[in-house]
């Protein structure tokens, strides 16, 4: 089909995938193109995946490896422009994408963080005393070597270790006596293995080149042990556990004024051996007088001022105890699991992909667009102008082969959505990552939230039930 004249959106896809069609259908609801650049889908979805993008799409090119490079963007570009096409605008869910999602957009005039700010912000070394040298962190973080972990398992204080450069939970844990540098080598070998994820996790060099601008970078780099990865091509960090009750504001930045559209409080987060499930949220917060909301509001401001991060979507996880909020990451994304649609269903219709990309397409006209924020956003005393909250919670599958899946009937309030990912037949092996079996979300008035809850959070337990053919464990 001709594409002259034709004005639309890029997409990244991750191995096919990573919420396309979430993404086209936020494209297509503003009447625009879309285009997928995908990364090689893994083996098993190489024959129905592509077909299923050409499905979706105007048009989708689909790269000859598992990872996307610079290359395989600015040759798409490249293409698109000389088709006669006008690129709006690029977006992303999978963060080892988002500095090429920022490449794209520099290329394209459209506002939008820095690759170099998208890169540092993935080096939650670097990220975590950065904050705490600005005050807004009561933590410090460490290159971990043998020699520090033998050091802090003596010390006997509370410790998170966690990749440098993460995603998704993997290999996230809190130090235990019991924690050695094997667990480490063996959580590098699984990220190596690992088609989807292990691009996301090598210690390879910084495509946008050192900082030497900046004070912190040297004091970063005097801090690793040049052999401190032991050649397994990951680098782990182990900084002062955080305490505290778990949230995520879910942020819209734009030209340096920050709108935070939602609140969510993880009420229930499991930390096993390999790495945090997070189970259950609930948005407007529960736990939260409205002066300590206030006082969130406030360092997320002040988090994004200290790094210069002034145009974006973010999802900003942190826990808050009575000394305090303090940081966990600052992911420069959408946050993953329902976490749009929860928002959509507390703005009656607006989800987050909604927002980060109409943030592109009215940045030359941001005045009706930032009142409309405005008006979706928690106010500086700590009130959320929304009469809705929701609740969801992230089933996660055991190791062992799946026997059945399904559904319960007999929950008290039928969820508005519903995702189940695995099926019979199914072998979910044992990984230092979570392994997603299914999703719900359910809405209700805030005004009775409380009644609702008390009786859907323990029934929604058992709201996917799953029988496996092998033992679990």
């Amino acid at each position: 089909m001709s594409m002259e004249n034709a004005r639309g959106v890029l997409l990244l896809s991750h191995v096919g995938f990573s919420f396309m069609e979430d993404l086209v259908a936020v494209v297509r609801a503003r009447g625009l193109n879309v285009y997928v650049l995908s990364s090689l889908p893994e083996p098993q979805h190489q024959q129905s995946r592509p077909g299923a993008l050409a499905d979706l799409a105007d048009d989708v090119r689909v790269s000859a490896g598992h990872v996307l490079s610079e290359h395989d963007v600015e040759d798409y570009l490249g293409q698109l422009k000389t088709a006669g096409t006008q690129v709006l605008g690029c977006l992303t869910v999978w963060e080892g994408y988002r500095h090429l999602m920022a490449l794209a957009n520099a290329r394209l005039g459209v506002p939008d963080l820095e690759e170099k700010q998208v890169l540092e912000l993935r080096d939650k070394l670097t990220l975590r005393n950065r904050l705490a040298d600005a005050g807004l962190s009561r933590g410090r973080a460490s290159a971990l070597t043998p020699a520090t972990l033998a050091a802090c398992r003596r010390e006997g204080k509370r410790y998170f270790i966690k990749p440098v450069s993460g995603i998704a939970s993997f290999g996230a844990f809190p130090l235990t006596p019991s924690t050695t540098w094997a667990d480490l080598e063996r959580i590098a070998a699984e990220a190596r293995a690992d088609t989807v994820y292990a691009s996301a996790f090598t210690t390879e060099a910084d495509p946008a080149g050192p900082d030497t601008s900046a004070d912190h970078n040297a004091d970063r780099n005097a801090d690793r042990d040049a052999d401190h990865s032991a050649g397994f091509g990951m680098e782990f960090l182990i900084e002062d556990y955080v305490p505290g009750q778990e949230f995520s504001f879910e942020v819209i930045v734009v030209d340096g004024t920050p709108h935070v559209v939602a609140i969510h409080e993880k009420c229930e987060v499991t930390e096993t051996a390999g790495t945090v499930l997070e189970n259950a949220c609930v948005s407007p917060p529960t736990s939260l007088s409205q002066e300590e909301t206030a006082a969130g509001l406030r360092w997320v401001a002040s988090a994004l001022q200290t790094l210069g991060l002034d145009w974006g979507c973010f999802h900003i996880e942190a826990r808050h105890a009575p000394a305090g909020w303090d940081l966990i990451e600052v992911n420069p994304r959408v946050g993953g699991s329902l976490i749009s649609p929860s928002v959509a269903a507390l703005t009656g219709g607006t989800g987050l992909l909604d927002l980060w990309l109409d943030s592109q397409l009215t940045a030359g006209r941001p005045g009706a667009f930032r009142q409309r924020l405005t008006d979706l956003s928690f106010t500086a005393d700590g009130t959320t102008p929304s009469p809705n909250a929701t609740f969801f919670r992230v089933f996660f599958a055991d190791p062992g082969t799946i026997r059945r899946v399904g559904l319960n009937d007999g929950l008290p309030l039928k969820p508005a959505l519903s995702h189940v990912l695995l099926g019979p037949g199914d072998v979910v092996e044992s990984s230092s990552r979570e392994v997603f079996l299914g999703q719900m979300l359910w809405h209700m008035d805030l005004a009775g939230r409380e009644t609702v809850l008390a009786g859907l959070l323990p029934a929604s337990e058992h709201a996917i039930e799953i029988e496996y053919e092998t033992e679990r464990g």
